[in-house]
């Protein structure tokens, strides 16, 4: 199949299901056609482009002017167009921001998607792109892929260029597997490492916590209030503009629009239906094309991995809890991970609500099977980021004192995960500490409460799906490295989905 065919088939599917996921805030239809057509024409001219034809969903109508999103145009990708987040006075909630109304969670149309990066989630989740980019600065990539269904990969903050002037916001990806997340991570690493890079990644990947000056113009953060994206929308660049990426061929691709080609891979870890069938395919092209497929012993197994279900703070549901340590345990059985842990009652509870969050408490439902895991020496505690978070992203208008506060908290769960991570590879966790809310709200709950400790201390993570609960949502699996090492947490993802550590299933189109 050609990219034109690819990108004529994704058009038709997102005008099919938008009147009632409102994934898209925008769509792009000439440009993605025209850009399609420009990618076959490099093709047969014998350009490499090593995600020729991918689809993909950008976030916000700033996004393409992400280092990250201009890396993958370079690299072959088509944007369709501009996916959700949240509006104006909707911090908790995400709408799309024209006519159309509130996005919808796939699985269940009643519940939110989370957000920022919810209209990509949901995008991902429902089978339109293989693709989507967000941003996370709180847990706006992690918190909807978890409640989406999908993998979400925060990046370690300062390691690509980021516009947030806090430097608690990082680029991250969207996608159905784990291997379109590595193909993303290979090729924008790539373009933004180059010499003369500048154009397409704006000066290299940076130190931690690398602090920009310009304001965020997308609203990138769900946790801070919600502002609409500064701009109008922008036509995906012509192709050559930005520079083409030299990604390492993988052996046996060609480099041609055969990338996107449509044909469903065999060995495809989740059943999908008819109409996510196009986008898997698409998703297998993708991973391919980059040669970013992982296998079980990819892994340096077995790693050593501590379980908190609670960071000692969090006031964490018993549902989502048991079905993420199940998940966890999995792993273990698998001979992937050594697993040390306690599954504790939480220390506390936060006490104010923060975009993002809510939902009901449900029944533990984990497998009797599994053994406890054995105790840590150390059991995890950090102190509460809360504060610190909010406090550091008003700065500089916060007060003095509650900056100086802030930054002392930081540095003391700084010196606690450096504890941890000198004698753990991975830190494994439930992605939030409740199921997705209703469109009504939040109520008084931190669905931040088990993410944003890693945008304060810069490293990277990634939500994997772990299973379902009662109710049919969604539930995810958080996985922390050491800063750096994302190449080991999308090997683990990808073995993750190899062993199927959860039950296959795809959600419904919406009604």
């Amino acid at each position: 199949m050609s990219a034109v065919d690819v990108v004529a088939d994704t058009l038709a599917r997102i005008e099919q299901a938008e009147p009632a996921l409102c994934a898209f805030v925008e769509v792009w239809a000439e440009e993605a056609s025209r850009r399609a057509a420009e990618v076959d024409a490099q093709v047969a001219a014998g350009v490499w482009l090593p995600l020729a034809g991918v689809p993909i969903g950008v976030k916000g109508r700033a996004g393409l002017r992400a280092a990250a999103a201009r890396a993958l145009v370079a690299a072959g990708c088509v944007p369709v167009g501009a996916t959700s987040v949240p509006g104006p006075g909707t911090p908790w909630q995400t709408w799309g921001l024209g006519a159309g109304g509130r996005t919808v969670n796939p699985w269940r149309a009643d519940r939110t998607p989370g957000g920022s990066s919810a209209g990509s989630a949901a995008a991902v989740a429902a089978g339109l792109v293989p693709i989507a980019t967000g941003t996370d600065g709180a847990g706006s990539v992690r918190i909807p892929a978890a409640w989406c269904g999908v993998v979400g990969l925060k990046t370690t903050n300062g390691r690509l260029p980021s516009a947030d002037r806090t430097g608690l916001a990082a680029a991250g990806v969207l996608t159905r597997y784990a291997s379109d997340a590595a193909a993303y991570w290979r090729c924008v690493t790539a373009a933004v490492d180059a010499p003369g890079s500048g154009d397409v990644g704006g000066g290299g990947g940076g130190a931690e916590r690398d602090r920009q000056k310009e304001p965020d113009p997308a609203g990138t953060a769900q946790e801070a209030e919600a502002t609409r994206p500064a701009g109008t929308s922008e036509a995906p660049r012509a192709a050559g503009t930005a520079g083409t990426v030299e990604a390492p061929r993988a052996a046996g691709t060609a480099g041609t629009a055969g990338s996107a080609r449509a044909v469903a891979r065999a060995e495809a870890p989740y059943a999908v239906g008819a109409a996510q069938a196009a986008g898997a395919a698409q998703a297998a092209g993708a991973a391919q094309a980059a040669g970013a497929a992982q296998a079980v012993g990819d892994v340096p197994a077995p790693l050593t991995a501590l379980w908190s279900a609670d960071l000692g703070f969090a006031d964490t549901d018993p549902q989502p809890a048991a079905i993420a340590h199940s998940a966890a345990l999995r792993l273990a059985d698998a001979g992937l991970v050594r697993l040390a842990g306690v599954v504790r009652p939480p220390v506390r509870r936060a006490n104010a609500p923060v975009p993002g969050d809510a939902a009901p408490s449900h029944a533990a439902n984990a497998p009797a099977r599994h053994p406890e895991p054995q105790p840590h020496p150390r059991p995890l505690r950090l102190e509460d980021p809360g504060p610190a978070w909010l406090a550091l992203r008003a700065a500089p208008d916060a007060d003095p004192a509650i900056l100086q506060a802030a930054q002392e908290l930081r540095a003391e769960n700084d010196r606690l995960l450096a504890a941890l991570f000198a004698g753990a590879d991975l830190l494994l966790t439930p992605t939030t500490p409740n199921a997705p809310h209703g469109h009504d709200g939040p109520g008084d709950r931190y669905s931040t409460a088990l993410t944003w400790a890693f945008n304060l201390s810069g490293h990277p993570a990634i939500s994997i799906p772990a299973g379902f609960d009662a109710d049919g949502c969604p539930v995810g699996l958080h996985l922390v490295a050491r800063p750096g090492e994302e190449a080991l947490l999308l090997r683990m993802a990808g073995a993750a989905e190899a062993v199927r550590i959860h039950p296959a299933r795809a959600p419904e189109a919406p009604a």
